[in-house]
């Protein structure tokens, strides 16, 4: 059971700090939509954790691009961006192993993928 609270406790982590990022950009829509596909956590079918993974590599990819942005409007305003890069690389990393978790078998039981 602590397995299986850990593989969905990222994942829904993950998603709900993507929400706060849309929802500070001001895409209330995208919001919404990061807070209903981890609502997904809670359907045990196999369509539910391609959902939830699909969303989360789209996640990491998000926060890339946010890193790559941010990171060269600083450096062209002369601004020191390294520490930047490391928290936006680590938020990417974790939500990329948030996706990863969602293929390993005690997730895999729970949505009853073989």
């Amino acid at each position: 059971m602590a397995r299986l609270a850990a593989a969905l406790v990222l994942p829904a982590l993950a998603l709900l700090l993507l929400a706060a990022h849309f929802f500070r950009a001001g895409l209330t829509w995208l919001s919404a939509a990061c807070v209903a596909v981890a609502g997904l956590l809670f359907v045990r079918t196999p369509w539910a954790a391609h959902v939830l993974t699909a969303a989360l590599a789209a996640g990491t990819v998000e926060w890339l691009r946010t890193a790559w942005v941010f990171a060269a409007a600083r450096a062209a305003a002369g601004q020191p961006y390294g520490r930047l890069l490391v928290i936006l690389g680590t938020v990417a990393l974790v939500t990329a192993v948030a996706a990863v978790l969602l293929g390993r078998p005690t997730a895999r039981r729970h949505f009853r993928r073989s």
